[in-house]
């Protein structure tokens, strides 16, 4: 085990964190968690030790802690890369608490591009997000769209994180600009675990569906889309997982720092995702249409042209199986609220 090239996996307990650790273990890497859980649970590093079949390194360390993590790094000797995954993420909860953004996403990646520095470690992926485009003028969107004014907080970071990477690491770093991760592992031992309301759209539907919440609300429905509901990119959770993989791949030969779309190149609305979500898990859905929400686009999707062939990657799942496995995590959560 101890031959196997070390990552560090900062927010490796989150939603797409937890995927990529077991992409990772997969692949013959050897994964070490850094998380505070302030967006996931220990217990989900439980979960991955099941499904791998192994013990997996964590340290319940906020990433802004330099002091910290720097005799953390000390203590695990050669560090092959970084994924840094570790932010704050809801577009709405940032228009509210924009501080509390910019102070933890772009402070934890400056400490993170630090200790790459001071240690020598030649990999860095970083999780930023198609919300760096904006609203774009054209569709869809390429690695050359420029960005335009962040519609949010949480977007003006993604943008800042880019910008400090590009200007600070010429070589050795890849960004994956995710579009929509959605859905869960097949098992239905890990997923997306929201705490309190849900800000992503699926989660919403499963708690809505399962009865948690009353009601699903779609906010706005006078948008110019084909039935006046927001368009986006979603991608399966583990399609997403494996491309971090790829990135580290794709380091092991090429050193100058690039950057990627991660999508599926497909677009869907809202309501063609509530639709489906019904087809497909046969449960209806109550649902309600109200106001926009601020920092919302309208449309977006991706271009995967560039990742497909330079990366090797491309997405294999659909919206459909993504919809199963996301209803099938709630199921299992349930089950744990309910033998609580």
């Amino acid at each position: 085990m101890e031959n196997k090239p070390k990552i560090i996996v900062t927010g490796g307990a989150g939603f797409i964190g937890s995927h990529t650790v077991l992409e990772l273990i997969d692949s013959g890497y050897l994964p070490v968690i850094i998380d505070d859980f302030s967006n996931s649970k220990e217990w989900i590093i439980e979960r991955l030790c099941t499904l791998t079949n192994s013990a997996i390194m964590y340290y319940n360390v906020d990433c802004k802690n330099y002091e910290t993590l720097h005799e953390i790094f000390t203590g695990l000797g050669e560090i092959e890369g970084i994924i840094h995954f570790a932010a704050f993420k809801s577009v709405n909860e940032s228009v509210e608490f924009p501080i509390k953004y910019c102070h933890n996403n772009i402070g934890s990646l400056t400490t993170v591009l630090k200790l790459t520095e001071e240690f020598g470690i030649p990999k860095l992926v970083f999780s930023s997000s198609c919300t760096i485009y904006g609203q774009a003028d054209e569709l869809p969107v390429t690695e050359l769209t420029p960005m335009k004014r962040a519609a949010s907080p949480y977007g003006h970071t993604k943008q800042v994180g880019e910008n400090l990477i590009t200007l600070i690491k010429k070589e050795g770093a890849v960004i994956l600009r995710y579009f929509n991760p959605i859905g869960a592992h097949p098992s239905g031992l890990i997923g997306e675990l929201p705490n309190g309301s849900p800000n992503n759209l699926i989660p919403y539907i499963t708690q809505t569906a399962i009865g948690i919440r009353e009601e699903l609300k779609v906010f706005g429905n006078d948008y110019n889309t084909s039935d006046g509901t927001c368009l986006r990119d979603y991608i399966h959770v583990v399609d997403l997982a494996k491309a971090h993989v790829k990135a580290l791949m794709y380091l092991d030969e090429h050193r100058k720092t690039n950057t990627f779309n991660i999508g599926t190149g497909k677009a869907h609305s809202v309501l063609q995702m509530v639709n489906t979500f019904e087809e497909v898990n046969q449960k209806k859905l109550n649902y309600k249409i109200v106001p926009r929400r601020a920092g919302d686009v309208e449309k977006i999707y991706a271009d995967t042209t560039k990742a497909n062939n330079i990366l090797k990657w491309k997405a294999k799942y659909g919206i459909k199986e993504a919809l199963r496995d996301a209803w099938k995590w709630e199921l299992n959560i349930q089950g744990m609220r309910l033998s609580a």
